[in-house]
């Protein structure tokens, strides 16, 4: 995004955002506490009980907007980068916060995390590349085919597209493990659940591929074939590269869209991050603690293609300079 030269007062600086934000703040405080007052089966006493009284409540309510209104105050005036660090790091700590608060058993998780890092989430990963890598090759493959002129050629990707993107990717799973041996082709849970992921997002990135050389103007290939190259060469030489500054973000997202949804082939018995996060968390009666960890290792890996996604951006901006 570009960056407007004109200085004004951000926004959380303006009294009337700060008002409003307090405001705010005080009455969902105050109809908290009234809340929770209220559905106490017993009366507090002491300080517990002042606290809940109509003038405790207000008073803390009004205490703790003006805090947190002061607070968004001082870190707006902080640089963006400053800001950006403060920002996460507190939502980062509610986030914690959050978990912590359902009492889970760390000694349980911390036995369990080496073994779901070792099998799971190296299983995820290898799956989720090679499909990445094969869904990557159909997008281009696909990508051409709709941008020809032989019509059986734009009827089969068109068809391609169409059913893999119509047909949620769990049931595209089922028929691919459970369909091939039909016809005589027994057919492995990783090779299968590889195979649906690839068709699925394939299919999906054809129409990303086909976007973004469309974005090139016809002017670049008519220039390319009036040089004398060949159609292949116009389009691996002149047009993907252009191309693929657009084409990158949207994959990356892809990838990382993949990654999540790799925990589907866990229905087939791969064991990837979702399905041992399910059978261990069984045998203690410890779900909700297996379920969290595996969130927090999908989150973790997101975070990483991220940052190398945002790296190969970063890459491709400066071999345009």
């Amino acid at each position: 995004m570009y960056y407007d030269n004109v200085q004004k007062n951000k926004i959380t600086q303006q009294p009337w955002f700060l008002g409003v934000f307090a405001l705010v703040t005080f009455i969902f405080m105050v109809w908290n506490n009234w809340a929770q007052a209220g559905s106490a089966e017993t009366a507090a006493t002491g300080l517990a009980g002042l606290l809940q009284t109509t003038g405790g409540v207000i008073a803390v309510a009004a205490v703790t907007s003006l805090v947190l209104t002061l607070i968004i105050n001082l870190v707006g005036k902080l640089p963006m980068q400053a800001q950006t660090i403060v920002v996460w790091l507190a939502l980062l700590v509610g986030a914690l916060y959050f978990f912590y608060s359902f009492d889970l058993s760390y000694t349980f998780i911390l036995s369990k995390l080496p073994f779901l890092i070792t099998q799971g989430v190296f299983t995820t990963v290898y799956i989720s590349a090679i499909s990445i890598a094969i869904a990557f090759v159909l997008a281009i493959i696909g990508a051409i085919a709709k941008l020809s002129q032989n019509g059986f050629v734009v009827a089969i990707a068109s068809f391609y597209t169409s059913f893999f993107r119509g047909v949620p990717l769990l049931i595209q799973i089922y028929l691919i493990y459970l369909g091939m041996p039909q016809l005589g082709y027994v057919i492995d849970a990783v090779p299968a659940g590889v195979l649906a992921l690839s068709l699925c997002y394939g299919a999906y990135m054809t129409e990303i591929f086909r976007g973004g050389i469309m974005s090139i103007p016809r002017g670049q290939w008519e220039a390319a074939r009036a040089l004398g190259l060949q159609p292949f060469t116009t389009m691996r030489k002149v047009i993907m590269p252009q191309a693929m500054k657009l084409i990158i973000p949207p994959t990356g997202n892809q990838f990382i869209a993949m990654l999540k949804d790799s925990s589907l082939v866990s229905v087939i018995g791969v064991w990837e991050l979702m399905f041992l996060a399910r059978t261990q968390g069984r045998e203690e009666f410890r779900h909700l603690e297996m379920l969290i960890t595996a969130a927090m290792l999908y989150w973790v890996l997101s975070i990483i293609l991220e940052r190398c996604q945002a790296v190969l951006e970063k890459r491709m901006k400066r071999q345009e300079r």
